[in-house]
């Protein structure tokens, strides 16, 4: 016997409902935004590249700091110190750098140049004054006396010459800076006249007779300090070895001199002796300074051209005969 079977019957619930949904309801489809979630693109062209490529935001960068100052800007505000040029904040149309021919030579912008050698900025006039100002009441009033060159000549004689110097190197030593000059009047030495000629026998060429000056020259030792001391000890050893007699300078006679004397020699009394021929004994007449000069220049510097004349110019006015 065969029965009709209905083949939902057969299906449970559950089920049914489930294919009902299916069939009777399509499922809503999510759309995903590229924002998302970058789809995987195994071909790419020029638009999708260019599309999906992000595009950098330029940086805001502020003007120069100099094209923001006011005029009366105080400068050692912006530079207070020494340190690396910054072509931002120095208002001025400074230049460096070697160019080849009828080239401009580089701006401050990006110049390594002016970026390696040190500045002064920090040291201007108005900084300058204003530091000075701050160190007045540091400072002791300027010693009376010594307002001219002469009196500070006349109270402190020895002048002390050194120099230092500001250089790019890995050490702050220069070699030069250790050189010492020391220059002094010989007349302030009050030396007789035998301490005066072995003076200037002893010091040789540092004496220069139309200044009448001595200097002296200390390069020896190391540092500045060593060859200042050495100087002043050469100055001091000079002075009492000039002025020290040995036994065998007093026995020293007119052909044993290194120099000639008119005052030693038998030219004076050979001189006097002309002057006061047939004269009274109780007037004297001595020679006139011109005269042992040109006789002193002839004996000591030798016979020359100059000499000889100047000898016959002071011989005819001293006997009268011009």
């Amino acid at each position: 016997m065969l029965k009709k079977i209905n083949l939902n019957s057969l299906i449970p619930l559950a089920q049914r409902t489930c294919f009902r949904n299916y069939s009777q309801e399509p499922a809503a489809v999510e759309t995903v935004h590229d924002d998302d979630f970058r789809v995987l693109n195994l071909r790419k062209t020029k638009g999708t590249q260019q599309q999906l490529s992000r595009r950098p935001k330029p940086p805001d960068v502020p003007p120069p700091r100099y094209k923001q100052m006011a005029v009366d800007q105080d400068w050692g505000a912006v530079w207070p110190g020494p340190k690396t040029f910054h072509p931002a904040s120095v208002p001025l149309p400074v230049r460096q750098g070697w160019v080849p021919l009828n080239k401009t030579v580089p701006g401050k912008f990006a110049n390594a140049e002016l970026m390696k050698i040190p500045n002064f900025l920090h040291l201007t006039p108005p900084v300058i004054a204003k530091q000075c100002e701050a160190l007045k009441q540091f400072c002791t009033p300027f010693p009376k006396g010594l307002e001219t060159e002469e009196q500070q000549e006349k109270h402190f004689p020895v002048q002390f010459i050194s120099s230092d110097y500001v250089h790019g190197l890995p050490t702050i030593r220069n070699p030069l800076s250790r050189i010492v000059t020391i220059k002094l009047k010989l007349s302030q030495l009050k030396l007789d006249e035998h301490a005066r000629d072995k003076f200037l026998r002893l010091i040789g060429e540092r004496y220069n007779e139309e200044t009448d000056e001595i200097t002296i020259v200390t390069d020896r030792c190391p540092l500045k300090q060593q060859n200042f001391d050495y100087a002043m000890y050469l100055l001091t050893a000079l002075y009492h070895e000039s002025r020290t007699v040995e036994e065998w300078e007093s026995s020293k006679q007119e052909g044993d001199m290194e120099y000639y004397n008119w005052h030693n020699n038998q030219s004076k009394v050979t001189s006097t002796e002309v002057l006061n021929w047939g004269l009274p004994g109780d007037s004297k007449v001595e020679p006139p300074q011109e005269y042992i000069s040109c006789v002193e220049n002839l004996m000591n510097e030798g016979e020359n051209e100059y000499n000889i004349n100047k000898y016959k110019e002071s011989v005819v006015k001293m006997l009268g005969l011009a």
